[in-house]
């Protein structure tokens, strides 16, 4: 039986490389792809496909608001995340909003097909260290660390922040005015009882939700 597999993200040569590495096994048919949030959300209304692969960073909406508006609209379709960003910053928020799946991008080209089997086979699909954090924090419901009482914009604008971008850079990329990023980072740095943005620097870096933190700036 063939898979069909819808293909998301915002850059053709990713796309290209993904269609190379599924076009490899006979059991999977890439039906379709997207550049953005807006070409998800239609082709998800047209359906005739059975798994996404969905890049967490498009323009447009994105990221798990998008997972969580394509699980509204087609709640049977199974969604694989396809990130940059390392598990621990996202991976349990995308499970949380109904995705199936989390493989970073470094790591797809050895386990994309067996993590797309898995899921249309109504499977999970996340690695061996995503699944002990995540029972980590099943096990520890007292865990209550500030970032986590954030929204998931918030948090993506927290993660922005901390790595150095600017908010207009921030507004740019997420398709946000600047005013509505400025008023994020007010609310972050208010949930998070954090005095400034260095304060928030050193909080992302302690908790290591940053990848590799540029300390130069």
């Amino acid at each position: 039986m063939t898979t069909l597999v819808f293909v998301a993200d915002d850059h053709a040569i990713v796309r290209e490389g993904l269609r190379r590495i599924l076009a490899a096994d006979a059991s999977i048919a890439v039906v379709g792809e997207a550049s953005n949030g807006n070409e998800v959300l239609a082709a998800v209304r047209a359906g005739g496909f059975e798994v996404l692969l969905l890049d967490l960073s498009m323009p447009g909406k994105s990221g798990v608001e998008l997972i969580k508006q394509v699980k509204a609209e087609r709640p049977d379709l199974r969604i694989l995340v396809l990130s940059m960003h390392d598990e621990h910053q996202y991976a349990e928020r995308a499970i949380r909003a109904g995705a199936s799946g989390y493989l970073t991008k470094d790591t797809a080209a050895k386990q994309l097909v067996a993590a797309i089997a898995r899921i249309a086979a109504g499977g999970m699909f996340i690695t061996p260290a995503a699944a002990e954090a995540l029972a980590a924090r099943l096990q520890s419901p007292t865990d209550d660390l500030p970032h986590r009482r954030l929204s998931d914009r918030e948090y993506q604008v927290l993660l922005s922040l901390a790595a150095g971008e600017s908010i207009t850079a921030i507004a740019e990329r997420l398709h946000l005015s600047v005013k509505t990023v400025s008023t994020h980072k007010t609310h972050v740095l208010e949930k998070m009882s954090l005095a400034s943005l260095a304060d928030l620097v050193r909080y992302a870096i302690t908790h290591k939700l940053l990848e590799s933190p540029d300390l130069s700036e």
